[in-house]
């Protein structure tokens, strides 16, 4: 199989050792020796979430995790609001829906971030509301919203904050207990470098509290934060439900021991560096930013397609030519756009220069250039 250079919004490429980890003979999910290993992950976890609350590890994807906190948090017929700006967005909404909650969305075009006064004035008359649920980074489009001012719309109105970071937590600032968020959810296989496998919640007391309220209702058992928990309580040498995918998680010690070693600010900077980078060679190839600076995530980069240089064509050409894969547009926005991931391996300067290097060579055999 041929080796390409990752440069889409997840799966990432990951350092060797990394990847060694993966190989290594497996373990028990149990025993001293492993636990050790868990222990230590999920105190590393609690630093990269700045968070005092509880942290689990779910073998599955992130949406495993916010379909968990949706359904566990909340009882059927309840009421929450999810401001919608793109395709994650939507999804969080069907999310919700299938667990036969009430969603009162609010919509934001497409590369616009939630707007916090507009969101303020859609609560205003909603004394149902249950939580706010709210997607920090619209990998579909790029946009990063405001997270503080949203956090502090949600205390406004006392409702708990449910967010998905699954493409941000690692990657930008996230205080969750700075900014009272109530259960933040996010994956290995993004910000924090690591193989996909498994996915990451955090949960506050008042999230736990709720998670009691509701033990009585029918939510199935894996995806049930109240089986989590009695494992935690109950099962001090296996404090978790299932097997969990033992690899996955030492590789992700791995990774997290450099992560907090660089420092979390300066590992945030190198994202910002990678996206700087490339977009600035990118405006000087002749292409426009999807998202204005002002709230564009550093993690990816979301750029329209020039009309001469179509998407599909410049994908192909990438991966044909230089073994680089990146992303386009999802639905509405297909063929309209393409997006550059700055994540694991991506955002070094190698990966940025050989994307830029692949771009130009495609716009110059084209006479584009």
């Amino acid at each position: 199989m041929k080796r390409y250079k990752l440069m889409i919004p997840g799966p990432v490429d990951v350092e060797d050792d990394v990847l060694a980890a993966m190989s290594r003979p497996t373990m028990p999910h149990y025993g001293t020796e492993w636990l050790e290993i868990y222990y230590d992950v999920i105190a590393m976890l609690k630093q990269v979430f700045q968070t005092e609350s509880d942290v689990l590890i779910m073998a599955g994807p992130g949406s495993a995790a916010l379909e968990a906190a949706l359904g566990s948090l909340l009882a059927p017929g309840d009421l929450v609001c999810i401001p919608v700006s793109g395709f994650f967005g939507r999804r969080l909404v069907q999310l919700a829906n299938a667990h036969g909650l009430h969603v009162l969305p609010v919509d934001f075009a497409p590369g616009q971030p939630v707007e916090p006064d507009t969101l303020r004035q859609r609560l205003a008359d909603q004394p149902r509301l249950r939580a706010l649920a709210v997607v920090h980074h619209e990998t579909s489009t790029g946009v990063l919203n405001p997270l503080k001012e949203i956090a502090a719309v949600a205390h406004e109105f006392d409702l708990p904050l449910i967010v998905d970071a699954v493409s941000s937590l690692g990657g930008v600032p996230l205080p969750v207990d700075e900014l009272g968020i109530d259960v933040c959810v996010t994956v290995a296989n993004k910000c924090l470098s690591t193989p996909p496998g498994v996915a990451i919640i955090s949960i506050s007391p008042r999230a736990w509290k709720m998670v009691a309220a509701q033990e009585q209702t029918n939510r199935g058992w894996y995806l049930n934060l109240s089986t989590w928990r009695w494992y935690m309580d109950n099962w001090a040498w296996h404090p978790y439900p299932i097997t969990l995918p033992t690899n996955n998680i030492v590789a992700l010690q791995v990774s997290l021991k450099r992560i907090l070693a660089e420092g979390l600010e300066a590992h945030c900077a190198s994202y910002v560096q990678a996206s700087s980078l490339v977009r600035r060679g990118l405006r000087d190839l002749g292409f426009e930013m999807f998202v204005a600076d002002a709230w564009a995530c550093p993690v990816i980069s979301a750029v329209r397609a020039r009309p001469d240089a179509p998407a599909g064509e410049l994908q192909d050409f990438l991966r044909d030519e230089h073994g680089i894969l990146i992303s386009g547009g999802l639905e509405e926005l297909r063929g309209a756009i393409f997006r550059v991931g700055h994540m694991g391996k991506a955002v070094s300067q190698e990966y940025s220069l050989a994307f830029l290097q692949g771009v130009e060579d495609f716009l110059r055999r084209r006479g584009r250039v």
